[in-house]
């Protein structure tokens, strides 16, 4: 048992993929309502996307709350809203209520929360008629069979423990990936301008993910970028590198749609960033917070590239650290890798305990939390 309570943040998806919405999960009742004022009062809350909702556990929420903030009780169909809280009941907001037993009626609240275990066993088009009045969001989508289901049926978001199921995406890697753990390589072993460009000449879906990357909202230079050299020039060969750890996941398979592991794997890399300076020991790793970013960011090349991750670090030339934090979760910087695995797969007292043994204290996980997203979020909409 942790001595202290943690709390994430989940990214809810729609049928593209995409966020549309974000729940909040606490440890316990205190921690639930600590975590609602401090998510609400934020100074970065409104740096997200004011169309998605955020699902929070039921508090006594600030008169200032934003609207999209939606207190989220659990209980069955004999919880009903008109029993809450006065302060909720009066203020009209709308409601969420998360359950695993028999469910509401259409309608008696703004949202239901399912898992998606129970939802595949209800009568056929019982989430289609709670629809109709109610939005329905499955949790617990651990594979592509489940998401496609919940879609399906009804539902508007789910949960993304799907989008890291390596063993259900059944492709092999493509050879313009291929190509990027190359150009990768040539990164790491600091190879000049005119290799890079190059590489960037042979294969044009390259050069076009990484201009779409680098003119997105998280940079948004005065002057467009326009070529590679631009790109250095502009950014400098240190801030490039991050951006081409990135680019594997930005190029989309077909059309312009941005791949959803994009999204996670920038906010991987920036979570680790900032987080690691906390870590005692501190990790030993060369350029410390450059480290941390590529082992957060390409902590999901295994599930991109279908591949195991000890063999994708063999054809990189990563510090022997680096490559024991991603293929054997090595050293502090490996253990702070755990936590966002185990955080994405939803297995929160698998998180709280690493975080209580690293000294990760509940606020300042929360705030790593809501920069990582925000930035990651910012990529996101510009690709």
């Amino acid at each position: 048992m942790t001595n202290r309570a943690y709390t994430f943040i989940h990214p809810l998806l729609d049928p593209l993929d995409t966020g549309g919405a974000y729940l909040v999960e606490a440890g316990d009742n205190d921690a639930a309502t600590q975590a609602t004022e401090y998510i609400v009062r934020h100074p970065l809350l409104d740096a997200f996307d004011h169309r998605h909702p955020w699902f929070v556990p039921a508090a006594a929420l600030p008169n200032s709350t934003p609207a999209r903030v939606i207190a989220t009780f659990r209980g069955d169909a004999s919880t009903q809203p008109e029993a809450l809280e006065s302060s909720l009941r009066q203020s009209q907001r709308k409601l969420a209520l998360s359950t695993s037993g028999k469910l509401p009626a259409p309608g008696t609240w703004d949202y239901l929360l399912i898992g998606i275990s129970q939802a595949r066993t209800l009568p056929q088009f019982t989430l289609q008629g709670m629809s109709v009045r109610t939005t329905v969001i499955a949790t617990g989508v651990q594979n592509l069979s489940d998401r496609d289901w919940a879609h399906a049926n009804a539902c508007a978001l789910c949960t993304g423990e799907y989008l890291i199921t390596r063993a259900n995406l059944g492709k092999k890697a493509d050879t313009t990936r291929q190509k990027m753990l190359r150009l990768l390589a040539l990164i790491g072993v600091d190879a000049d301008t005119a290799e890079l460009n190059e590489v960037f000449r042979q294969e044009s879906k390259l050069s076009y993910s990484l201009l779409r990357l680098v003119n997105s909202a998280a940079i948004a230079p005065r002057t467009p970028i326009t070529s590679f050299a631009q790109a250095i020039n502009m950014l400098g060969r240190r801030q490039l590198e991050r951006w081409l750890q990135l680019l594997i996941y930005a190029a989309p398979d077909e059309g312009h749609r941005p791949n959803p592991l994009l999204f996670k794997a920038a906010a991987r890399g920036r979570m680790m960033e900032l987080l690691v300076p906390r870590l005692t020991p501190s990790p030993a790793l060369p350029n410390l917070p450059d480290c941390a970013f590529m082992i957060g960011s390409f902590s999901l090349l295994d599930v991109l590239l279908n591949m195991p991750m000890s063999e994708i670090v063999q054809q990189l030339p990563l510090s022997s650290e680096v490559n024991d934090a991603l293929a054997r979760h090595s050293g502090t910087a490996g253990r702070l890798l755990q936590v966002l695995e185990a955080a994405d797969r939803r297995n929160l007292p698998e998180a709280s305990r690493i975080l209580d043994e690293l000294g990760i204290e509940p606020a300042c996980f929360i705030d790593a939390q809501m920069q990582a997203l925000s930035w990651a979020g910012s990529i996101h909409a510009g690709n």
